[in-house]
Order: structure tokens, then C-alpha cells, then sequence
């Protein structure tokens, strides 16, 4: 009996010892942002579209956006080449931007296709053009928590002046396919991209050039299958993307040539004398430049570029040309994308 009553004290003392199972902690509720939520949007009626008024010392005229997707924290804008140029190019991020969850808003400056073309050359200067780009921050609710800045070719200089104007609105900047000097850029063309031309045929472009004979059809024939196809879009010209067609197709002669010059084969327009390499590590939010081995831009120059940001980094395109988003999809999306959360995430 004594034995008995024993194992039973026993027994309950091991039982009053062993602890109960403790149950798994219960996860808050993750917030999970809807892509396609369209509540308090004033845009849904245009899917996105607007007109936005700007005021220029000549008056106000309206610039075109379109706003695609829904971040809080990611809000793309992206500046188009040229000048003169379209936002139409851009389009190759709508088969990357939504599935990565990216806000992006394209955009035509003034001068450029859907917006409003003046015809007055006091407007196309850079000090007017970076005014806009802030008046229509403000008009899209864009700000330090969420903005980032995507600027390529000639959009890369507007890049870089807004940031050098009004970098604490931003969130982060994208320089992509731009030197930081227009000398340098010329310096370029001349002693290397030039020289891997056929002479006979260069002679006949510049030929072309001292004529101003710049809608001769010869003329963009001799650059196209002689320079864009290696330098621009480094593909045969049947096999150009219908985005990049388009937006070659509806450059503003006024405003670009003024500007840039009649070709990319260097620049010899009011923005012939542009440099702003001192002016680099000013610059403090995180930068990311994009270059690529057969760009019209040197490569070298742009990883230079990249370190004198205080956050910069370099981002390269072994296969790509000035438009690598085309002819290096995947190195050039992937670490814009890659760049836009890690910035995000440390924010």
C-alpha cells in the first residue's frame, strides 16, 4: 500500500513539473499595400492621366503625367531624354514596375509631345525646366518620404540640377546614361566614338551638319544605321521596340536641336558648356548612376561619377547602349528595382 501511495505522489509531482505547451505568438496584422487601390485618387477618370499647369515668365501652359500603381513609401518620376523628347520609351517598365510593386509616373516636359508646345525659345533653358519639375512634385503630392527621381540622358542633367536645387524633397536620385560633362561627353566622341566610324561616312554627317542641313532624310539615315544602332539602341533598326519607335519619332526638333544639336553624335547646343562635376558630392541622398560599355556616354566616366556622390553606387551594362533599358533589360531593370527597395528599406 505504502509502495503504491508512493509512485502516485511521485507521479503527480512530475506532472505538476512538466510545463504546459506555451502557444506560438500571434503575428500583427501585416498591412499589405494594394497596388491597385484607387481610394482618394482625383486621377481614376483618365486611368491615371492628368494635365498639370505650370507657370513659366511666358505664362502658364499645361505639362502631361500619368500616374501608374500605388506605393506610399516608392514614387517614381521619370525624366525623358532630349530634350525634346517623350515619355513614351519608358514603357519598357511596365512589363517589370507593377510586378515589383513600383509607383512610377511618366511624364512629357514642355515642348514634348502630350504637354503643351510653345513656340518660344526663352523657355528652353535649365534653370526653367528644373522649376517645373518642382512645380509638378508639388502638384502630384510627391515628397522626401516617397520621391525618387529617375532622369535619363538629358533628363540625367535635369536630374542633377533639381537635386542640386531641392534635394530635400527627394528619396533617392537615378542618373542614367549621363556624364556629368558636357566637354567630357564631346571630349568622348570625338577620340573614341568617332573614330570607329567609316571617315567617308562621318565626313558626309558633318558634311550634313555645317549645312544645317538637319531634315535631310540622307542625314539621319548616314547617323541611324552608322551610330544609333551601335551607340543608342543597339539593335537592327526593324527590331526597335515600338515605345522606342514612338518616342524617336516625336522628338521637338525646336526644343532639341537649341539645346542638344541636331544629332548624338556629340552636343553642341546651349548646353554645350554644362559641368557639374565639382558639384557631385553635394549631392547627399542615395544616387545610383547607370552606365553601359557601348553608350554614347563613357562608361568610365559614369563609375567615376558614382563615387563622388557621398551614396553613390554604379550600376553597369556589360551589353547595353544609351537605351539599356532596352538592350540590357534585365541588368538595367533588375537594379533599378534592386536600388529602389534598398533604399526603402533603410529608410
Amino acid at each position: 500500500m505504502n509502495k503504491i501511495l508512493s509512485l502516485l505522489i511521485v507521479g503527480l509531482l512530475i506532472q505538476g513539473c512538466t510545463k504546459a505547451p506555451v502557444p506560438e505568438p500571434v503575428a500583427a496584422p501585416v498591412t499589405k499595400i494594394d497596388y491597385f487601390d484607387n481610394s482618394g485618387r482625383s486621377d481614376i477618370l483618365g486611368g491615371g492621366a492628368r494635365l498639370i499647369p505650370i507657370t513659366t515668365p511666358s505664362g502658364t501652359f499645361n505639362v502631361w503625367t500619368k500616374r501608374v500603381g500605388n506605393n506610399p513609401t516608392i514614387k517614381v518620376l521619370l525624366l525623358h531624354g532630349g530634350p525634346g523628347a517623350t515619355h513614351e520609351y519608358f514603357e519598357a517598365f511596365d512589363s517589370y514596375f507593377p510586378g515589383a510593386g513600383i509607383e512610377y509616373y511618366y511624364y512629357d516636359q514642355l515642348g514634348s509631345a502630350n504637354s503643351d508646345q510653345p513656340d518660344d525659345p526663352t523657355l528652353w533653358n535649365i534653370p526653367r525646366f528644373v522649376d517645373e519639375v518642382e512645380q509638378v512634385r508639388v502638384a502630384l503630392g510627391l515628397d522626401a518620404s516617397n520621391f525618387y527621381l529617375l532622369g535619363h540622358s538629358w533628363g540625367g542633367i535635369l536630374a542633377i540640377e533639381y537635386a542640386l536645387a531641392h534635394q530635400e524633397n527627394l528619396k533617392g536620385l537615378i542618373i542614367s546614361n549621363m556624364m556629368a560633362s558636357i566637354p567630357a561627353y564631346n571630349e568622348y566622341a570625338t577620340n573614341v566614338l568617332m573614330p570607329s566610324m567609316d571617315p567617308k561616312i562621318l565626313n558626309k554627317i558633318k558634311g550634313y551638319e555645317a549645312a544645317k542641313d538637319y531634315g535631310n532624310p540622307e542625314y539621319m539615315r548616314l547617323l541611324m544605321e552608322n551610330h544609333y544602332i551601335y551607340h543608342v539602341l543597339r539593335m537592327p533598326l526593324a527590331e526597335w521596340p515600338d515605345p522606342a519607335n514612338r518616342g524617336m519619332g516625336k522628338i521637338n526638333q525646336n526644343v532639341y536641336i537649341p539645346m542638344q544639336g541636331p544629332s548624338e553624335l556629340g552636343a553642341s547646343g546651349t548646353l554645350e558648356l554644362w559641368d557639374r562635376t565639382a558639384d557631385l558630392s553635394r549631392i547627399t541622398v542615395p544616387t545610383l548612376v547607370i552606365g553601359a560599355q557601348y553608350d554614347t556616354m563613357d562608361p568610365k566616366h559614369m563609375e567615376w561619377m558614382a563615387g563622388q556622390f557621398p551614396k553613390g553606387q554604379y550600376l553597369y551594362c556589360p551589353t547595353g547602349s544609351h537605351m539599356s533599358m532596352y538592350d540590357d533589360q534585365e541588368t538595367y531593370v533588375e537594379g533599378v528595382i534592386k536600388f529602389l527597395k534598398s533604399v526603402d528599406a533603410g529608410s
